[in-house]
């Protein structure tokens, strides 16, 4: 969730953020943000703010949340550079923090980072059945062959890979994937789930993609 009143930042930050690869909600307003985050924190991976908000800033906010024991990464975005404020921002129970003016590369490195800090760790490199996949790079392998992945379909895909043999909803993975103004009941889905079943074949891979009627799918290993 990005959390920004300034509207053309916020537009262009979603744009480029969505164009490497992450599904992004904004919202304007820091108390309806709190509210959705208390409603849908399990939707989200990370929260990314502005500390100057209107009517609640982005410390108050942090504290807030972090009141109501949402454990959600959050970054903040600050204008000021002051270790004093960096220090605040810490103590507040930010993840990190970027300082404005900032690139889109630092700002997708400090995202990445705080995402690599699960409460269960995660692996950089996974093997299953015929396939190797790092993390890092994105780079997927089938019996040594390397296999183009659009970014939305990467994602996807990384979805199954933390939860193999698990049944993973339709709803859940639009929310992972799409905004929430995507209309989840449209075919976009199974669309891709089509092109990853065509790239990443059972035959090749040894695991499968199987669609769990009237629920969701499961990545079979």
């Amino acid at each position: 969730m990005l959390i920004e009143d300034e509207e053309v930042l916020a537009k262009n930050l979603k744009r480029l953020l969505e164009a490497k690869g992450f599904a992004v909600d904004w919202l304007p307003d820091p108390e309806k943000a709190r509210t959705r985050l208390l409603m849908y924190r399990n939707d989200y991976d990370l929260v990314l703010l502005d500390l100057n908000l209107p009517k609640l800033s982005g410390m108050q906010l942090t504290q807030s949340l972090r009141a109501e024991s949402v454990t959600l990464p959050i970054i903040i975005l600050t204008g000021r550079s002051e270790t004093a404020t960096k220090i605040s921002l810490l103590n507040s129970g930010a993840d990190d923090y970027v300082v404005k003016p900032f690139s889109t590369d630092e700002l997708v490195a400090r995202i990445n980072s705080v995402l690599r800090r699960p409460t269960v760790a995660q692996p950089v490199v996974y093997n299953l059945g015929n396939l190797e996949v790092q993390t890092a790079t994105r780079s997927v392998k089938v019996s040594g062959k390397h296999i183009q992945l659009t970014l939305k379909e990467y994602s996807l895909f990384e979805c199954f890979l933390r939860r193999p043999n698990e049944v993973l909803t339709r709803e859940d993975l639009c929310n992972q994937l799409w905004d929430f103004n995507t209309v989840t009941w449209s075919n976009v889905l199974d669309v891709h789930m089509k092109n990853l079943r065509k790239k990443i074949p059972e035959d090749e891979s040894g695991v499968r993609f199987e669609t769990v009627r009237g629920v969701g799918y499961r990545l079979v290993v």
